[in-house]
């Protein structure tokens, strides 16, 4: 029939082929609170495991990988960007405390190929149980005509918990409070757009090699995003009261990111010297013909995470987080005191933060 849904350009029955290949990586992320397994209309999580907690919160956050998936699509690699999503979702939760529970999925494609789908499904499970993350559910959607027969997309929410007194933020902050940074594992999954404009100019492709990359450029960008939930939770119960406050370095950069979770009227200055950006970094800014101070608004830069710390507390959570194979070291400090703000990134996003300015020059 030319009128047919495959007539069309959709495949259902590819569909099934592709739910059937991801089943047993989604149950693998399935403890007890889960309900009902693959394949139902609505993913259950049994919310009678919060009766322990005296006035739970629920915290949530939906994300995207953006257009790093190009570069996926381009080498034929669709197995890394599902940590970079569950990354860029859980590791947004964890910032104000709370114990992931469960995420949901959605990609949506020119046409459907079985195993593709089920290899970025099997990355985001594998992130999620390295994150303690239930994936309870997820749609893949069909879109000829609207993509191309290899295009597609990604994004994904979750859910998270916290005990309201233990919710981190610029509350918690006090003057003299440590700044620790935390080490990314390379680009993550913010600044795409910057990168392939950059190669693009240059006349470069994902598939050529460039020693100072160490090999096919393409691999090196699809580096996934650092997972940082699972460490931070055993930090804020092993030395509870310790962190005051925690950032996820995405979109905009350190600066911005730091300054919305400080507290109005307060300001930090972080040391460049502190840290060495890694070398996919410096190529890019080679490349452009850029500095790196001028990229600090789009690029992580090697700190992938931060963290506002008691100051007494400071050398312990650096030991608990590197103990749990996370790179972390002193960046700065929070102050209240009067000071001439004139460079500093004040507030991102709607929020009315502190104000934070890097100082100082990158480590060789």
């Amino acid at each position: 029939m030319t009128n047919s849904y495959a007539a069309a350009g959709v495949d259902t029955a590819a569909g099934d082929r592709a739910v059937e290949l991801m089943k047993a990586s989604v149950a693998a992320t399935h403890g007890r609170e889960v309900l009902g397994g693959v394949g139902g209309f609505a993913g259950l999580w049994d919310a009678s495991a919060l009766r322990d907690y005296r006035r739970p919160l629920l915290a949530t956050s939906t994300d995207g990988v953006g257009t790093k998936v190009a570069i996926a699509q381009s080498l034929d690699i669709h197995d890394t960007i599902g940590q970079d999503l569950v990354a860029m979702v859980v590791d947004d939760i964890v910032v104000v405390g709370a114990k992931p529970l469960f995420m949901t999925d959605y990609i949506a494609c020119g046409k459907v190929h079985p195993e593709r789908i089920a290899a970025i499904v099997r990355g985001i499970a594998e992130a999620c149980a390295a994150t303690g993350t239930a994936l309870v559910g997820g749609e893949t959607a069909e879109h000829p005509g609207l993509l191309g027969p290899d295009d597609y997309d990604v994004a994904g929410a979750a859910v998270g918990v916290v005990e309201a007194d233990d919710v981190l933020g610029p509350e918690r902050v006090q003057h003299g409070d440590v700044v620790i940074a935390m080490a990314s594992s390379g680009l993550h999954s913010n600044g795409f757009s910057l990168v392939r404009h950059i190669l693009a100019t240059a006349k470069i492709g994902y598939h050529d090699e460039l020693p100072e990359l160490g090999g096919v450029v393409g691999r090196a960008l699809l580096e996934p995003t650092a997972l940082y939930t699972a460490p931070l939770l055993d930090v804020l119960a092993e030395l509870p009261g310790a962190v005051h406050a925690l950032s996820h370095v995405t979109g905009g950069g350190i600066a911005a990111n730091l300054a919305r979770v400080l507290p109005v009227g307060s300001w930090a200055e972080l040391d460049r010297g502190s840290w060495s950006p890694p070398a996919v970094f410096r190529v890019l800014c080679e490349l452009a013909g850029d500095s790196l101070e001028s990229t600090e608004g789009t690029w992580n830069l090697g700190v992938g995470m931060l963290a506002v710390v008691a100051h007494d507390s400071a050398s312990s959570v650096i030991r608990a987080l590197e103990s749990r194979g996370v790179p972390a070291w002193v960046a700065g400090r929070v102050s209240t005191t009067a000071h001439d703000l004139t460079g500093f990134e004040q507030g991102a996003k709607g929020v009315d933060g502190g104000a934070v300015k890097l100082v100082g020059t990158y480590a060789e």
